[in-house]
């Protein structure tokens, strides 16, 4: 069977969860295939890096910490992780030192899936922010860190290899529903957070079985996700390639309109729309959402118009 495992890098969970997964794996009893995915839990981290020490010291820092243990210090909860972290085998010495951005980590992470290296630079990667204490925002740490496994995967950092895979494996996560790393995904099964063994051997003997879907009907989905999550910008990126190559598509097109609509990008709405009520004239939908877009672009009679229309064929719009 096949899973996906949506994590960053920087989360000590992800660490404990990636041991946990692995002893579950070795209890079931059959082979896995495990997928590293992109999760940022703090997407504004800077590069270079800043002590870690100095970052927790920020009163806004210590609050959103306490969310995670709100029954713990920041402090008392950082040893009560390590202890775990050391019942996994994992350390001494355990500790990030660095609050450093994982972006470039999982550009190495998603350049390494193809290469069949994934879980070893995954591992390398863990190593060298909680075990090492080096700051993985470093392109020459990070080569050091991963050198062994997959020496071919940092000098292609320095181009834009893997920025596009990330952005929309983000992106898909995000639609998807990931909020917590991490997060293994088993066909349409999700469990959230680093469980005991048992917890996820169970999960792993539900199998991944799931219907197959077309790729492109995925991907329109997660666009729709995101869209409903009033990210019209995100699902515009997702709809890109079906644009591309779907462009005629009269969902694809409406889809694209509706985020163009809602990043107030009007005139290329309006285009749109005005060529899928030509194509569709009894759309009603269509029409209304032409007619709201000509209001906003201040062109009233024209939208009276199509709101008229939309109304006639669809009188639940009024």
């Amino acid at each position: 069977m096949r899973i996906e495992v949506w994590a960053d890098v920087v989360c000590p969970w992800a660490y404990i969860g990636k041991r946990r997964l692995e002893r579950a794996v070795a209890a079931l009893g059959e082979p896995v295939e495990v997928r590293w995915r992109p999760y940022r839990i703090d997407p504004a981290a800077p590069v270079p890096a800043e002590p870690l020490a100095g970052a927790l010291s920020d009163p806004l820092v210590e609050d959103a910490l306490r969310v995670c243990a709100p029954d713990l210090t920041p402090a008392q909860n950082r040893l009560r992780v390590a202890g775990i972290a050391a019942r996994e085998g994992l350390g001494p010495p355990w500790g990030a030192a660095w609050r450093a951005s994982s972006h470039d980590a999982h550009r190495l992470i998603a350049l390494a899936e193809p290469a069949g290296v994934q879980d070893a630079v995954v591992e390398a990667l863990l190593r060298a922010h909680f075990v090492d204490a080096v700051d993985i925002s470093d392109r020459e740490v990070l080569a050091g860190a991963v050198g062994d496994v997959f020496p071919e995967g940092p000098a292609l950092l320095a181009g834009p290899a893997g920025e596009q895979r990330v952005r929309e494996l983000l992106l898909e996560g995000r639609a998807r529903g990931i909020r917590t790393s991490p997060t293994l995904v088993a066909g349409d099964r999700a469990l959230a957070g680093a469980q005991p063994p048992e917890v996820i051997r169970d999960f792993l003997a539900g199998g991944d079985a799931r219907r197959p879907v077309p790729a492109e009907v995925e991907r329109y989905r997660w666009a729709e996700s995101l869209l409903e999550q009033r990210d019209p910008l995100g699902a515009l990126e997702l709809l890109g390639p079906l644009l591309a190559e779907h462009g005629d598509d009269h969902a694809v097109r409406m889809l694209a309109a509706r985020a163009w609509y809602a990043s107030a990008q009007l005139e290329r709405a309006r285009i749109a729309l005005e060529e899928l009520v030509a194509g569709h004239p009894t759309d009603a939908y269509a029409h209304v959402l032409l007619g709201r877009t000509l209001q906003r672009l201040g062109r009233h009679p024209q939208a009276q118009t199509h709101m008229q229309l939309g109304v006639a064929l669809e009188p639940t719009y009024a």
